[in-house]
């Protein structure tokens, strides 16, 4: 079985501004002041420690929160929402778990896919035109 090892720490005390692109795992325990998004696709991974701090969108298949994030987060897989998470802005996910203390000050919207959305893909909360209007 092969996959790719990678692993970036962003260490407490390091601040980055700008986008991050990675693949493999990406660990925040500094602060980042811009979007993380996934190379290619990939089964990438995000932790944002308990100290850790995003100001951006974050648009990942695998999430774990246990920082702070300011800006929405965008999941295909899985997003945990660990005891010390806070969440201003919204969170798109296909499978969710919160702990007790976990905060989200925004919307939980689920099964809707980022920009990237699967052909043929049924799931949708939001309505996209107005064939929905009485008129």
């Amino acid at each position: 079985m092969a996959f790719n090892s990678n692993h970036t720490l962003i260490s407490k005390g390091t601040r980055i501004v700008g986008d991050i692109h990675f693949s493999g795992d990406l660990q925040i325990e500094g602060t980042v002041q811009g979007n993380i998004l996934v190379e290619n696709g990939g089964d990438a991974k995000l932790v944002v420690a308990d100290k850790g701090v995003v100001e951006g969108e974050i648009r990942v298949p695998r999430v774990v929160i246990n920082g702070k994030v300011v800006g929405n987060v965008y999941s295909g897989k899985h997003v945990e929402l660990a005891a010390k998470a806070v969440v201003e802005g919204n969170v798109h996910y296909q499978l969710i778990e919160m702990v007790k203390g976990s905060q989200v000050n925004g919307a939980l919207v689920y099964g809707e896919q980022s920009d990237d959305a699967a052909p043929g893909t049924t799931k949708s909360s939001v309505a996209t035109g107005d064939e929905s209007s009485a008129g």
